[in-house]
C-alpha cells in the first residue's frame, strides 16, 4: 500500500504533522550536532572539533567563491545554517521508515522530499536575497541597479526570473531527495516480498542509500551556491 503523510485538519487548515515533526527533529538534530561540536573549543581543534571547523570552512569557500572577498564575514552565516539545515533534510528520509499500522500512514520522511518545504527554503532565499539587497544599498538605488540595469525594458524580465528562480531553487532540490526516497522504498518493498527477493534488494538498498547520501550532500552544496550567485548580484553594485 502506498504510504501517505499524517494530515490534520487544525482550525480549517491542513497541517502534514510528518512535515512538520520532522522539521522540528531537523532542527534539533543541527542544533545538537553544533552544540556537541563546539563544546570546549580548543586552540589545536581535534575530534569534533575538526568536523565541525572542517564544514564551516567548507562553506566559507563556497561563500568567498561567490560573493566580494569584504563580504563573506556578513553572510557566512546564512550559508551555513541553509546547509546544515538542507542536508541533514536530505539525509533524515534515508534513516528508516516508520509507519502507522495498519493504516501505513508515514510518520518519517525527508523534510525536502515535500514540495511545499523546498519551495519554501527558496522562497526564504530568494526574499532574503532581495532584503540584503536593500538594506546594502537602499530601496530606490537597489531597484534602479537590480532591476532597471542597463535598460529599463528588461524590468519585466527580471521580476519574472525572481520567480523562475524560486521554482528552479525548490523544485530541483524537491525532485533529487523525492525520487531517492521512492526508490529506495521500491526497492524496500521488493525485499520485503520474498526471502529470494530480499537477498536481492539488500545490496541494491545499500548502493542506494549510500548513492543518496552524496545525492543529498551535493543538493545541499549546490543550493547554498546557487543562494550566494544570487545574493551577489543583489549585494554587488555594476559600475558602468
Amino acid at each position: 500500500m502506498e504510504e501517505v503523510s499524517w494530515v490534520k485538519n487544525i482550525g480549517g487548515v491542513y497541517f502534514d504533522l510528518t512535515i512538520c515533526i520532522m522539521t522540528v527533529l531537523t532542527c534539533l538534530i543541527v542544533f545538537g550536532i553544533v552544540y556537541f561540536c563546539s563544546r570546549n573549543l580548543q586552540m589545536k581543534p581535534k575530534g569534533k572539533q575538526n568536523v565541525l571547523e572542517f564544514v564551516i570552512d567548507f562553506v566559507r569557500n563556497i561563500v568567498s567563491d561567490n560573493i566580494p572577498r569584504k563580504e563573506v564575514d556578513n553572510y557566512h552565516l546564512l550559508g551555513f545554517t541553509f546547509f546544515m539545515f538542507i542536508l541533514v533534510s536530505n539525509i533524515l528520509g534515508l534513516v528508516t521508515k516508520v509507519s502507522l499500522f495498519p493504516s501505513d500512514v508515514s510518520l518519517w520522511k525527508s523534510p525536502t522530499a515535500d514540495p511545499l518545504v523546498a519551495l519554501t527554503l527558496a522562497f526564504i532565499s530568494i526574499i532574503l536575497t532581495n532584503y540584503y539587497g536593500i538594506r546594502k544599498q537602499g530601496v530606490k538605488n537597489y531597484f534602479v541597479n537590480g532591476f532597471m540595469k542597463p535598460t529599463a525594458i528588461l524590468l519585466p524580465i527580471k521580476l519574472i526570473e525572481e520567480f523562475t528562480n524560486v521554482l528552479t531553487l525548490g523544485l530541483r532540490l524537491y525532485g533529487n531527495i523525492f525520487a531517492g526516497e521512492v526508490l529506495l522504498s521500491l526497492i524496500a518493498n521488493l525485499g520485503a516480498s520474498s526471502p529470494v527477493k530480499f537477498v536481492l534488494a539488500l545490496p541494491l538498498e545499500v548502493i542506494w542509500q549510500t548513492f543518496s547520501l552524496f545525492i543529498g550532500a551535493v543538493q545541499a552544496f549546490i543550493f547554498v551556491t546557487l543562494t550566494m550567485v544570487y545574493l551577489s548580484h543583489k549585494v554587488e553594485v555594476e559600475h558602468e
